[in-house]
């Protein structure tokens, strides 16, 4: 099944939706790597559970994170004046409920980026991979750009700093490795539907640590993509992602009033000469999600 057209001038997308529980699948591109950005903090918080669960690593034990040496992001503990520190497996809970990058970049130090991948791979999902923690990668983009660091590129202002200008930076940050899914991050819609359907089904992991994920997941702050596009009496969980202005996807699981339940995942990617419009991202990315429930509840 094709499903709907995409129509968004200025955006590429591709994307995958399917039922939890039944073999019918919609998509668009579904097999081509996309940048994910946030929505790999997904396999991240799966594998550091299971990790946890296994008595692998220790969820209990004490983490300090420490301003000099955080992760920049926009929400969450890179904007504390000091110090913070909480248990392993708490560090699961702002990864995914607001996307925190300072608790991403402690997860995937004390996991392991190789334990990670191995836990995807294991999953049957060979193109979901994570290259770095996210530090590096913002540090990657920024290099680039021509700055040494993503504290630098964050600060440029070409109104009062000069060259490069607002447009030789979008450039270059939508050439740049870490949106290449052939070098950064990378994942395809159809794997992410399959990693939530196994979530969902109980197949990921443990039944305990797929319905941790799971609650999580439902806890996401972000309503305004996939959720955007159902009222009341349906249920989201699901996992954002975004970098730069560049990509702006939403993976996740909508549940109907009857107990139905789908997976989607939707990915875009801006082209380089349009000018960002998160609010209208936001809006087709929600509106193209109920159009695929809805074309796969026609097919049932």
């Amino acid at each position: 099944m094709a499903g709907p057209n995409w129509t968004v001038p200025g955006l590429d997308a591709a994307w995958c939706a399917a039922p939890v529980l039944a073999d019918s699948l919609s998509g668009r591109l579904v097999e081509q790597p996309v940048s994910p950005a946030s929505v790999l903090k997904l396999p991240i918080a799966l594998a550091a559970e299971a990790a946890i669960a296994a008595g692998d690593v220790d969820g209990m034990a004490r983490v300090t994170l420490r301003p000099e040496h955080r992760t920049s992001g926009p929400v969450g503990m890179s904007l504390m004046a000091d110090p913070v520190e909480m248990s392993v497996r708490d560090l699961v809970v702002p990864m995914l409920t607001i996307s925190d990058n300072v608790a991403t970049d402690a997860l995937l130090k004390v996991v392991g980026v190789d334990r990670i991948n191995s836990f995807t791979t294991a999953l049957g999902l060979p193109l979901t991979a994570v290259t770095g923690d996210l530090a590096m990668t913002l540090d990657g983009v920024a290099r680039d750009c021509g700055f040494s660091g993503y504290p630098q590129l964050a600060a440029h202002d070409p109104a009062v700093d000069g060259p490069p200008s607002e447009s030789d930076l979008r450039a270059a940050i939508y050439m740049s490795a870490a949106l290449d899914p052939g070098r950064g991050w990378r994942t395809t819609p159809a794997e992410m539907v399959a990693l939530l359907r196994s979530v969902w089904r109980d197949e990921a992991a443990a039944p305990d640590v797929c319905a941790r994920v799971r609650s999580l997941l439902g806890r996401q702050l972000t309503r305004n993509r996939i959720a955007s596009g159902f009222g009341p009496g349906w249920a989201v969980a699901a996992k954002s992602g975004g970098l730069l202005g560049v990509v702006r996807n939403e993976v996740g699981v909508i549940t109907a009033p009857d107990g139905e339940s789908f997976a989607v995942a939707i990915f875009t990617r801006r082209q380089p000469d349009a000018t960002p419009d998160p609010a209208r991202t936001d809006a087709a990315i929600g509106r193209l999600a109920r159009e695929l429930v809805e074309s796969l509840r026609r097919a049932r």
